[in-house]
């Protein structure tokens, strides 16, 4: 699937819920989905009343779950590869996978304000893991990482804005953050229980079974 650059909020019109593509706008009366909650389209709200099969089911929880992380459809199909490899559940698998990437990471310890601003923070190399400089989105953090925001960046207010938002909301369980010197720390693999989305991962496991 090639990169959607057309409007984030008709993402989660489609799926039915707020997908927090739009960082703090999401917590507005401005958000599109509290004004316009059915699907977009001429026959959007018609949709919302239409019996969907399994195989559709199945579907929009893939693409769900694909948009809520913003990968790519190939990219996604690997990672459900890589999961299915590993020992444990393999629904269980992917979400760590997903919640492991680095771009995922930096939204998590508040230095974005989205994940798609945390993509876009991370490929123009403003982090730093472990020391070193790493500006690949998907690069997986693993216990002990520890993610630094670079010097010159730390002056940057929509940066301190973002992370005195990110210490009122909270920070996972699994992460450990330095606000003061702008770091952060992967203190253990997220859990399940780490993940708060409302995300039925044994359909996705089915989608891809079929």
């Amino acid at each position: 699937m090639a990169k959607y650059t057309g409007p984030r909020c008709r993402l989660c019109r489609r799926e039915g819920m707020k997908l927090f593509l739009k960082g703090d706008r999401c917590y507005t009366d401005k958000c599109a989905f509290e004004r316009r909650s059915y699907p977009p389209g001429q026959h959007g709200q018609a949709q919302i009343r239409a019996k969907r099969s399994d195989y559709g089911i199945r579907l929009r929880e893939k693409q769900k779950v694909k948009r809520i992380y913003g990968v790519s459809e190939k990219q996604f199909a690997k990672y459900f590869d890589r999961a299915d490899r590993m020992k444990g559940q393999t629904g269980h698998n992917l979400l760590q996978l997903l919640e492991r990437r680095l771009d995922n990471v930096v939204y998590r310890l508040g230095f974005a304000s989205s994940r798609m601003q945390a993509r876009q923070m991370v490929a123009h190399g403003l982090f730093k893991v472990n020391g070193r400089n790493v500006d690949i989105p998907s690069y997986l953090v693993k216990p002990g990482d520890v993610i630094e925001l670079k010097e010159k960046y730390r002056q940057n207010a929509m940066i301190q804005e973002n992370l005195e938002a990110a210490v009122r909301r909270g920070i996972p369980q699994w992460l450990e953050l330095d606000a003061d010197n702008f770091k952060g720390k992967v203190k253990a693999l997220p859990t399940r229980e780490d993940i708060t989305m409302p995300i039925q991962e044994q359909l996705i496991v089915e989608f891809y079974s079929r």
